[in-house]
């Protein structure tokens, strides 16, 4: 069978360095969640990782495209049977 030089390995190592109480509430996170620490770490920074590169998106557009876009929010929402519906279903929390 031949040998594959240089193959990426599939996993790698990161270390993190913690005072006590943080992990002892990254452990308590991770067993009410069902995770062992290193999967609810990993869940956890990447979900971190995403909405942080997320929040750098920018969105370039025209003036007058913006402008049709503000003020397409700024109107009011055309009525509609299922927008009425909604406006006369009763909030569950009010039930309490």
């Amino acid at each position: 069978m031949p040998r594959v030089e240089n193959a990426e390995p599939k996993r790698q190592s990161l270390n993190l360095r913690v005072k006590p109480e943080e992990r002892n509430l990254i452990d308590r996170a991770a067993r009410v969640s069902g995770k062992n620490r290193s999967e609810f770490i990993l869940e956890a920074s990447r979900r971190a990782a995403e909405e942080t590169l997320l929040d750098q998106a920018l969105l370039r557009v025209d003036p007058e495209r913006f402008a049709a876009f503000q003020a397409q929010l700024d109107s009011p929402a055309a009525p509609n049977a299922r927008l009425l519906k909604t406006m006369q279903t009763k909030a569950p929390w009010d039930d309490a």
